[in-house]
């Protein structure tokens, strides 16, 4: 993505005063000395253009502008070169200080939302004063989402910030940029066949499997691939009518202990969530953060989300197994808070770990956006596939898929 044409990446434009420090957000997200920075007002001269890749979002472009109201001899020829950026922007970020809110700032978002252009509000220098409620009820106002940062401090105060900001980004980024990877269609060749373990219990549906299944379904059709739907009960009869073996299998992550015992070492398998795991949001964050589940102790404190509402069964996954699964792997009680549909947690600072489910019903955007809202609190978060492999000891078998993220959890556990 390095070669990425300028014209095919997220332009987002960086505004705000003289001085509020947009240049040293700059040179923060980029961790690079793109603009020059200097206590005297009017330092940035022209439109700094930076290309990089900004995980998970993709090639971007910032454009570092001009501050608006220069009073210097070329500040008005720089506040037009700045305004032309509105026509280059896809997204636009307004720097303020936590003190500061007028006709300048007001500008920008009407002339954002007049193009309908995404905003983000940095609200920087904010070790040297909160926001004033001048700022915060503009802000509300204008139903607009800001984060709070200090651009020079560094370290990890810095990285949970940088998370904050592409949480918020992801939030109001244009559809086109986020983009997707394939479900399951990469993982096998054309003309292969896929084995799906699908439970039939009391959270399936009646008449009708569920979203992650017929989605699996259609992707190995689109792959020009066969597809083969059994029960684990009949699963283990199946490879005696085989002529071959699969290319892959893909089962349901209740029944991922049965299935890893039948099927032959040779080949590959994984869960319907963990699939998901790498189609809505972020495999090898999942990945890193299950570790997690090794160093909690009694009394910690859980995150476990689910996208969608349902009315939860006797033996629900998130409510009752996962919670049941995790006591029984550490030891002693856990504190376990569950969040269903939209219900999501903003401060995530006192959880140890968040476990969320597949995201079936969520776009990739929300997902990424809640992994990076986890990340700007320093929390890790997981997935139900993941953490549930994990749990029953056959993680690296469910990663067979995925070589170089299998050989980085192997890695980790000192494999």
């Amino acid at each position: 993505m390095i070669t990425t044409p300028k014209g095919l990446r997220l332009h987002i434009a960086i505004f705000g005063r003289v001085n509020v420090g947009k240049s040293s957000f700059l040179n923060a997200i980029t961790s690079q000395d793109v603009s020059i920075t200097s206590p005297h007002p009017g330092t940035t001269t022209d439109v700094v253009e930076k290309a990089m890749e900004l995980l998970p979002i993709g090639p971007v472009l910032f454009l570092d502008t001009a501050g608006l109201g220069d009073e210097s001899v070329l500040g008005e020829e720089r506040v037009k070169r700045s305004m032309r950026v509105f026509d280059r922007a896809d997204v636009i970020v307004l720097v303020v200080e936590p003190w500061h809110w007028g006709e300048y700032e007001e500008f920008v978002v009407r002339e954002a939302k007049r193009r309908n252009q995404g905003i983000v509000v940095v609200i920087n220098k904010v070790d040297l004063g909160s926001p004033s409620p001048e700022v915060v009820n503009a802000i509300s106002k204008e139903g607009l989402i800001a984060i709070e940062i200090s651009a020079l401090k560094g370290g990890q105060e810095r990285e949970q910030w940088i998370a904050r900001f592409k949480s918020a980004l992801l939030s109001v980024l244009p559809d086109e940029f986020v983009s997707v990877p394939p479900l399951l269609g990469d993982l096998i060749p054309a003309g292969g066949l896929v084995v799906l373990v699908v439970p039939i219990d009391l959270e399936a549906p009646k008449g009708r499997l569920i979203l992650p299944q017929v989605q699996a379904i259609r992707d190995i059709l689109d792959s020009d691939a066969v597809a083969i739907v059994v029960k684990e009960r009949e699963y283990l009869a199946l490879f005696e009518v085989l002529t071959r073996k699969p290319d892959l299998v893909v089962c349901d992550s209740q029944v991922v202990m049965k299935v890893v015992a039948d099927t032959p070492k040779d080949v590959k398998l994984t869960t319907f969530s963990i699939l998901f795991s790498r189609f809505k949001g972020d495999l090898l964050t999942a990945v890193r953060s299950v570790r997690v589940l090794d160093d909690l102790q009694p009394g910690d404190r859980i995150l476990i989300a689910e996208a969608c509402s349902h009315h939860p069964i006797q033996d629900d996954i998130g409510r009752v197994k996962i919670p049941r699964w995790i006591r029984q792997f550490v030891g002693g009680k856990v504190h376990i808070d569950v969040y269903a549909g939209r219900d999501y947690p903003e401060n995530l600072s006192h959880y140890k770990l968040v476990i969320h489910c597949g995201g079936c019903t969520l776009n990739r955007r929300a997902m990424l956006s809640r992994i990076q809202l986890a990340k700007g609190y320093g929390v890790p978060i997981t997935n139900y596939g993941v953490c549930i492999s994990y749990l029953h000891g056959v993680l690296d078998r469910a990663l067979s898929p995925f070589p170089a993220i299998r050989e980085e959890f192997l890695s980790m556990s000192g494999r």
